[in-house]
């Protein structure tokens, strides 16, 4: 199972939320790409980075912090945040990421995402944010109607590199992941899952490995990291990644 850190940009500044809401972030560094580089030298093997004025904007915003991202890391880089059209995905997998996240256009344009898998094989992952069980979309801004499992059930065969399935509800407060409903999805389905939110502790990290048999390949950290309460060393070592 691999650590993954997580560099979420606003304004061109590395920041993390609570649930989501942009008016709760904490700025951690102005310069993103001095915590992407401090993750990579301590042995991350991905780098998460999210866009997410993006995400609200429905377009790519923070391109510039992005691309000196991908200037001064040599580990794989995925990249999400106001992704909707073939465009985007060309000129950042262009730029030099190595997979792009699709969140919202999941649930309102299945289609684009099962063409972008098929165009750009093995680089597009889906992302499902959910809160009680349904799938938020716009930033987190609204929750659809649409279950997480079903969403998840309706790419099994599109060729989707990975989900990343986030609680919203435990995204930024270090409450511990929700093992049930991960354990779920990834029952569910045969793509791989990348687990997001509430991870506080090396416990957080044992409790996920525990479910790692049913297709949970990683997980996603922020807060945890940025707050020292996760050493990313130590969690490496006991993820055996």
């Amino acid at each position: 199972m691999i650590i993954i850190p997580a560099v979420d940009i606003k304004k061109g500044k590395c920041v993390r939320l609570r649930q989501g809401r942009m008016d709760e972030a904490t700025e951690y560094a102005a310069d993103p790409a001095v915590m992407a580089v401090k993750w990579a030298s301590l042995g991350a093997r991905w780098i998460h980075v999210v866009d997410l004025d993006g995400a609200f904007a429905k377009t790519a915003v923070n391109v510039t912090s992005i691309q000196a991202i991908l200037d001064r890391v040599s580990v794989p880089v995925q990249v999400g945040g106001g992704i909707r059209d073939i465009e985007t995905i060309e000129t950042y997998l262009d730029a030099g990421v190595s997979r792009v996240i699709i969140g919202s256009e999941a649930v309102y344009r299945p289609e684009f995402v099962k063409e972008a898998c098929r165009r750009f094989e093995g680089k597009i992952v889906v992302g499902i944010d959910a809160r009680n069980g349904r799938v938020a979309v716009e930033g987190w801004s609204k929750t659809s109607e649409t279950r997480a499992v079903d969403l998840a059930k309706e790419f099994e065969t599109s060729g989707v590199a990975a989900i990343n399935f986030t609680d919203i509800h435990r995204d930024g407060m270090q409450t511990g992941p929700n093992i049930e409903e991960t354990a779920a999805l990834a029952r569910a389905v045969s793509i791989p899952v990348i687990a997001s939110g509430g991870v506080a502790t090396l416990a957080d990290i044992e409790n996920l490995r525990r479910i790692e048999h049913l297709g949970v390949t990683g997980v996603i950290t922020g807060r945890a990291l940025y707050e020292g309460t996760l050493d990313l060393k130590e969690a490496i070592r006991i993820s055996g990644n």
